[in-house]
């Protein structure tokens, strides 16, 4: 085991498990805060995978998980929102028949 897998193993429990708890446990935006820096510490890991494995496969799935990451929160947030009533009222009283 090199150095870089050590440090692999210490971020999966110490930088990866209080984001998780955040994001299950929070406030609304502390749970896309907690969503976000779970997902740049994923990228972090598959980055120090890579070096430590020596497999440039993970360097290029840390790249892609740093890419749509940050929007796939948002559109996740977005999703699990409250709904919102709707703006316009039907015609003929709420009855779409």
């Amino acid at each position: 085991m090199n150095a870089w897998l050590l440090a692999a193993l210490l971020l999966l429990p110490l930088g990866l498990g209080p984001c998780v708890w955040v994001a299950c446990r929070g406030s609304a935006p502390q749970r896309l805060a907690g969503a976000n820096l779970a997902t740049v510490m994923t990228t972090v890991l598959f980055l120090l995978l890579a070096q430590g494995f020596s497999r440039s496969s993970y360097v290029d799935l840390a790249l892609v998980l740093a890419v749509l990451g940050p929007a796939g929160t948002l559109v996740f947030t977005r999703l699990l929102s409250p709904a919102r009533e709707s703006r316009t009222s039907s015609p003929n009283g709420g009855n779409t028949a």
